[in-house]
């Protein structure tokens, strides 16, 4: 089984940021401290990273999900919690994002091209960490002054997508099955191809680098070419994506080949017809240059069979005349393989320089529009440059009606509200009014009781609508309502609404002094009639429950000690 990976699909998920926090501050002699919670710490983040030591996508094979640390909470003291770590993935240069379209628990497809990680430290990030949750302290304003609920912080991205490697060499050798490209390869680099005498031996790319004299570049064999490949016939794409992104094109040619029907001119005709129809499919990168205009070498293989010799002459002068440069080798015997690799050496220096003049020109071409730093947390989008929601009236088959609402402001609003909390749920209402998600629904028609649904999937948050007051949907006396929310401590008909003062304090401490001076006593006259060691002595005469109790009127002498407990 082979070791080399070049299509995985990879769950990601981003971190999950922290909640925040509804600490409120305790201190000696400050008893109005106020709300001190301190904001949740952002997710991290699912980072991919061309790097020049990935060779495969095996890994992702084995591994296919992966997730990014999530935020801590905050803490009180306004201590913001820590952010969570990002999880940078290595891929080789060359891999190519793509978001996975398809069924749940079915392979899926390639959709649209999300990145392409062509030069070594490209970065992409596929999956953003969530946003940590504000503390109470945030929260807190003139009008809110100690806000007794904090924000839940916002689940991280997760989505699936594919990663498709398409090799970058500079040379790509292409030909018929058993045409001799492995063997050639493997005559000029240290690579160790599989080789064998059956068509389709070689099933997944071989790189392989190859030195001439002080200069070095690399060269692909890939999967053969049939008829029919850009049509998916044979191993069809999976061979034709691998050279996309090489410079040279290298036909190699088998002279020797006893098929029916079969010559070098008729096969190097085949070939390029199925580059040609594939490269109208092609979307190039940036300085690429179109497979129909890279160079081409012809390399007539297996001159060391004297029959295939004889026709490598006789057909060399028909490839000249069209133009293209042709190399007769033996990768048996070695014959003409130094040649063939110092004119490749010659052809890739050229095509270098080319290509960064390329890709020099056309970014000058390109309009860059860079986004403001985002410093702190994350900026949010421009009031009025996009509808920030939309409602829309949904009805089912059994005639079922509910106002479904969507927006990347509701949405985000309603994973950070803890529903446990009447107060958060408040402020829910508040920001979705103050939104106009309230006058929208009336304009859509909704009642007070119809089923109103705020997201999409899984997420979505299901509750009946109630425009009351206390959602601030309505005016009263011509002025809006105040934030929901109050510290009880700052309203002065609330007990502990004030501080008491020092003639208060003194008046209340005799008090509670008298009261326990008077207990002591009571408990001492019981002592001394026996009420607590013999059992013979009535408790309490009065008490018609009791054991001994007659339920007999008190008289004067009988209620002393009831007048004395009674005056404490």
């Amino acid at each position: 089984m082979s070791d080399f990976v070049d299509r995985v699909t990879v769950h990601v998920k981003g971190g999950d940021g922290g909640n925040g926090s509804a600490g409120i501050r305790r201190e000696k002699y400050k008893p109005l401290a106020g709300p001190n919670g301190g904001n949740g710490g952002d997710g991290g983040s699912v980072v991919f990273v061309a790097d020049p030591n990935a060779n495969s996508l095996l890994d992702y094979r084995f591994m296919p999900h992966r997730a990014a640390g999530d935020g801590t909470m905050g803490l009180g003291d306004v201590k913001d919690g820590s952010k969570g770590a990002d999880l940078v993935l290595p891929v080789p240069p060359g891999t190519v994002i793509f978001e996975a379209k398809g069924p749940v628990g079915k392979p899926k497809r390639p959709g649209e091209q999300l990145a392409d990680l062509r030069h070594a430290g490209d970065r992409y990030v596929a999956a953003a960490g969530g946003a940590g949750g504000l503390g109470n302290a945030a929260l807190a304003n003139k009008t809110r002054r100690a806000p007794g609920f904090a924000l839940l912080g916002e689940p991280g991205e997760e989505r699936d997508v594919i990663l498709e490697l398409k090799s970058i060499a500079d040379v790509a050798l292409v030909g018929f099955p058993s045409a001799g490209k492995s063997s050639l390869i493997a005559a000029m680099s240290a690579a160790k191809p599989k080789i064998a005498n059956y068509p389709f031996t070689t099933l997944v790319p071989n790189l392989g680098v190859v030195m001439a004299g002080d200069r070095r570049y690399t060269i692909a064999d890939v999967p053969g070419l049939i008829p029919g490949a850009s049509q998916g016939k044979g191993l069809g794409l999976e061979f034709l994506r691998h050279i996309e992104r090489t410079e040279i094109i290298a036909h190699v040619i088998d002279c020797a080949t006893l098929e029916p029907g079969r010559d070098p001119i008729s096969d190097y005709h085949a070939l390029e017809h199925e580059l040609a129809e594939y490269a109208d499919k092609l979307e190039l990168p940036l300085g690429a240059i179109p497979i129909p205009e890279r160079p081409r070498i012809i390399v007539l293989n297996k001159i060391d069979v004297p029959e295939a010799k004889e026709l490598a002459d006789f057909v060399r002068p028909e490839f000249e005349k069209m133009g293209l440069r042709v190399f007769e080798i033996s990768t048996a015997s070695h014959a003409g393989l130094k040649e063939l690799n110092f004119a490749l050496a010659d052809l890739v220096a050229a095509m270098r320089e080319e290509v960064a003049g390329r890709e020099q020109a056309q970014e000058a071409e390109r309009v860059v529009i860079n986004p403001l730093e985002q410093t702190g947390r994350r900026r949010r989008a421009a009031a009025g440059t996009v509808p920030d929601f939309a409602v829309t009236r949904r009805e089912n088959a059994n005639g079922d009606i509910w106002f479904e609402v969507t927006g990347t402001k509701p949405e985000r609003w309603v994973t950070q509200t803890n529903f446990d909390n009447d107060e958060a749920v408040g402020y829910l209402a508040d920001r979705l009014a103050r939104l106009g998600v309230e006058d929208e629904l009336r304009r859509q028609g909704a009642r007070p009781g119809d089923e109103i649904r705020i997201g999409r999937g899984d997420r979505a948050v299901e509750f009946d609508w109630d425009p009351t007051i206390a959602a601030g949907a309505e005016l009263l006396d011509g002025s809006q309502l105040g934030a929901r929310g109050k510290d009880l401590r700052l309203q002065p008909d609330e007990p502990g609404g004030r501080r008491r003062t020092n003639a208060e304090r003194r008046r209340q401490y005799h008090e509670m002094m008298d009261a326990k001076a008077a207990v002591r006593a009571a408990m001492a006259a019981e002592r001394e009639a026996g009420h607590w060691s013999d059992p013979s002595v009535d408790d309490d005469r009065h008490d018609e429950q009791s054991l001994f109790g007659r339920g007999e009127s008190l008289d004067d002498s009988d209620s002393a000690i009831d007048d004395a407990i009674d005056e404490g």
